[in-house]
Order: structure tokens, then C-alpha cells, then sequence
């Protein structure tokens, strides 16, 4: 097990002098309900002043909302959930669940997603999270729960006849999850821990090796912090190996918040924490 320090998200690939439009990430993120609009916007807000173009897809009225502010998010494009297949094949990425609730819809559409393109990079989290069925994890997809989401992941896993049943610690079972479905995890705290337990590419990862991620503060438990946090990793998932995505993601939000802190405290909200990420990504990677 390793402390995550910048020497470790150092190689994140990032926007290139000279690119062109779409040659720097595009995303699709599926997410919002009836019940709770701003989570999925919170994901966009972040996402969309990194890659070059957002595709946002939400319930009627989700939709709306955005499509009202869309003059702040460049090249962002709102389609109905009926048009999803076709952005699907073309994005980089896809972030599925926030703000989605714990019912049928969210259950069968995150089935029908997963299992329809396995072949994609997914990013999967809150209601997506919670609702999917554990055999239906495409390989090297990025798993991003709190303690409780995982909490119910592993009595999943146990049930289903896991020989691991008997780790005890975070770090044991998260590496356990990790490599039964050849995936990515993030537990999300006070000190992120990440293990992958699928394919690595160019020496970012070990496949089994815990990360742990220190920083942050008591104004990221805050609600939509984690949908910020869902944004960014899927965002850097366009253009980055999965496990560096994440490794960076849970580092630049934790300097993030850390930053706000000495500011203002613990006083701040979710766009505050988006609107801070930028600042501490050209302040990491430009004038280093």
C-alpha cells in the first residue's frame, strides 16, 4: 500500500497546444431523476471545463434546467434519453448515476447500458452504483462509492459466494472487489483508497496495489461534492488510463477543497469545489 503524492498523477495527459475541437475528451453523462436535479449538473459544471465536449442526458424537466444555463457550458449539447445508444458510440467516456434514485427505471437502464457496451470506459456512481448488478461491471470500469455504497457492494459480493468474505479492512476489501470484477474502485473519505483489479496501462498502476489519497476537509461532506468528484474523474477518463483518471481526480478535488478551506473554512459548497478545480489543475500542471 502507497501514499498518493503529485509524482504520481505527474503523467496526466491533458489538453495539447494545437488540438482541435473534440480531440480533447467527449462525454456523456447520464444521470438527474424526477426527485434530485442538481447532482447530474454538478458533474457537468466540472466536466465541461475540462473536456472539449459534454453530452447530458436526464428525465424531461432535468433537461430543461440545463438547457436554461447551457450559455455556461461550452459545447454542451442535451439529448433525450431515447438518442442515448447514439452518443454512446461516439463519446470517450460515460458517467453514470448521479442523481439517479433507487428504483426499477434506474436498475433497467443501467442493466441495459452496461451490458450493451462493456467495451466502453464507464464510470459508475450513486444510484447507477447502487443499483446495478454486480455481473453486469464491464472491465476497467470505475467504481466511485462512499462507505455506505460499498457497504452494500461487498454484502452483494458476499452473498454471491465471494472466497473473500473474510477480509476486515477497507484496503483488503476494496483490492478484493477490485480484482473479482476487474474494475476500478474509489472509496470515497477522509483518505480515498484505490485499487485496481484490471488492465494497466504503461506502468501507472499495479494491478492489487492499494493507493490511499490524504487532503481534504469537513466541507466535502457537503452534499454534491462526490458528483463534482464523479465529473472530474470521468472527464480525465477521456484521454487518461482509468486508474490514473482516478488518481488524479481524488488528488486535484482534495487540493481543491483544501484550498477553499484556507479561504473560507468549511463554508463552501459544490460549485464552489467545481469552480476551484480548474485553479488548482493550471496551478499543478503548468507552473510546476
Amino acid at each position: 500500500m502507497k501514499t498518493l503524492s503529485f509524482e504520481g498523477i505527474r503523467s496526466l495527459m491533458l489538453p495539447k497546444t494545437g488540438s482541435h475541437k473534440g480531440q480533447n475528451g467527449r462525454l456523456l453523462i447520464i444521470g438527474g431523476s424526477h426527485l434530485f436535479h442538481a447532482a447530474s449538473i454538478w458533474a457537468l459544471e466540472v466536466a465541461s471545463r475540462v473536456v472539449d465536449l459534454v453530452h447530458y442526458s436526464s428525465v424531461p424537466e432535468n433537461n430543461e434546467i440545463v438547457m436554461s444555463v447551457k450559455k455556461q457550458f461550452r459545447n454542451g449539447i442535451i439529448i433525450p434519453r431515447e438518442e442515448i445508444d447514439a452518443y454512446i458510440t461516439e463519446d470517450d467516456c460515460i458517467l453514470i448515476g448521479p442523481g439517479m434514485v433507487r428504483d426499477d427505471e434506474t436498475k433497467i437502464l443501467t442493466h441495459s447500458l452496461l451490458t450493451r457496451y462493456p467495451d466502453k470506459q464507464w464510470v459508475i456512481d450513486a444510484g447507477a452504483l447502487q443499483m446495478m448488478e454486480l455481473s453486469d461491471i464491464p472491465r476497467n470500469a470505475i467504481l466511485t462509492p462512499h462507505h455506505q455504497e460499498f457497504a452494500g457492494l461487498w454484502k452483494k459480493m458476499v452473498q454471491a459466494g465471494s472466497p473473500y468474505a473474510e477480509a476486515e479492512s477497507d484496503e483488503d476489501k476494496v483490492r478484493a472487489f477490485a480484482k473479482t470484477y476487474h474494475c476500478v474502485v474509489l472509496l470515497k473519505g477522509m483518505t480515498d483508497i484505490v485499487c485496481s483489479g484490471g488492465d494497466c496501462d504503461g506502468g501507472v498502476c499495479v494491478p492489487g496495489e492499494v493507493v490511499r489519497i490524504n487532503g481534504g476537509n469537513e466541507g466535502m461532506t457537503k452534499g454534491g461534492t462526490g458528483d463534482v468528484l464523479a465529473g472530474l474523474i470521468a472527464a480525465l477518463s477521456c484521454y487518461n488510463d482509468p486508474v490514473l483518471a482516478v488518481l488524479a481526480g481524488s488528488f486535484i478535488n482534495k487540493q481543491a477543497g483544501d484550498a477553499l478551506y484556507k479561504t473560507v473554512g468549511p463554508f463552501y459548497n459544490a460549485s464552489d469545489l467545481a469552480a476551484q478545480i480548474p485553479k488548482i489543475m493550471r496551478r499543478l500542471f503548468i507552473y510546476t
